[in-house]
């Protein structure tokens, strides 16, 4: 059964779309169950500021990988990517179709694409956080650059975690970091359908979708996850370390707000990026009258294998237009 995945920036509805093709599926005689690729939506509690669309609005639709994990808890691509897989597994053994929805590149990819993830080494890992702390995160980057041009090149100087966890690889597996990335290549028949628009549109979606997480009661929604001991991934989510940095008095409510829409704008320009470089994902426009039109007959072309491959480039509506 082919798996269908809706990608692409925040706000441009692609949990929408992903219940459409659900009920579509599933008027069609192909029952449809639908599993969560952001990373967010993981955490319990986390509602407001992730959109998540709330049960009631499931449309009975069946979803998975959706508050499976506690706020302190630490997110895992690799264990998302263990138990989202036999999430497909068993949705595939009832018969049904699995939609997968999104905005977490490397989520998406963990669980589409051929991707294994090496283990760890608590000892080794510390070493390396300590000369972080020592020598500081340039110091590390320098390594990095040595021992992985290319990693250090996408990783750049300043993010501890990813150099880190790049030399922790790279001494557990004795190969450069850059080897373990994933190829493009599905494990599993799957198409992905890509939505875009224009980046002043865009800009007014996140605009308007914040300011609804406002009125919906992100502050207090953070407050209470606060209480609960938010941890390390759950506190860095977009909407909530800005809102964090608000009830600890260092902004104001305004000013947490306004960094709540620029930083939701740069992550849409960056999940533009991760899933602009991917020349099987397919673009729609978000605006389109006829959407879920054009998206059943990008599934059913997949299902034929009779997609044009669009000279191997990524075929969209840039953001700058």
């Amino acid at each position: 059964m082919l798996i269908v995945a809706v990608v692409g920036p925040t706000a441009t509805g692609k949990s929408d779309l992903a219940l459409d093709l659900a009920e579509a599926s599933a008027a069609s005689g192909v029952p449809a169950e639908i599993v969560n690729s952001d990373a967010f939506q993981l955490y319990r509690g986390m509602d407001v500021g992730t959109a998540k669309v709330p049960v009631t609005d499931r449309r009975g639709i069946p979803h998975h990988q959706v508050d499976v994990l506690d706020v302190t808890e630490d997110a895992s691509v690799a264990r998302y990517q263990e138990t989202a897989r036999r999430d497909l597994d068993d949705i595939a053994g009832r018969g049904a179709r699995a939609v997968v929805v999104g905005g977490s590149g490397l989520y998406v990819r963990a669980l589409l694409d051929d991707m294994t993830f090496p283990g760890t080494d608590p000892a080794v890992r510390a070493a390396l956080e300590d000369r972080a702390e020592r020598l500081g995160t340039r110091a590390l980057h320098d390594e990095l650059v040595e021992r992985d041009p290319a990693a250090a090149e996408s990783i750049g100087p300043r993010n501890t975690r990813r150099i880190v966890r790049a030399l922790e690889v790279i001494e557990i597996t004795g190969l450069p970091y850059t080897a373990n990335l994933p190829r493009q290549r599905y494990v599993r028949p799957a198409v992905q359908i890509g939505l875009d628009c224009d980046r002043d549109v865009l800009d007014r979606r996140v605009e308007l979708r914040v300011g609804a997480m406002w009125a919906a009661g992100l502050v207090d929604e953070v407050d209470r996850l606060r209480s609960a001991g938010l941890g390390r991934t759950a506190a860095r989510a977009v909407g909530y370390a800005e809102v964090l940095a608000h009830l600890d008095g260092r902004t104001t409510q305004d000013e947490a707000r306004a960094a709540v829409v620029a930083n939701t704008r740069r992550l849409a320009r960056k999940q533009m990026g991760w899933f602009g470089r991917d020349p099987r994902v397919r673009w729609l426009d978000a605006g389109s009258k006829d959407l879920l039109d054009q998206a059943q007959a990008v599934v059913a072309a997949a299902e034929v294998g009779d997609l044009p491959d669009h000279d191997g480039r990524p075929v969209r509506r840039s953001l700058g237009s």
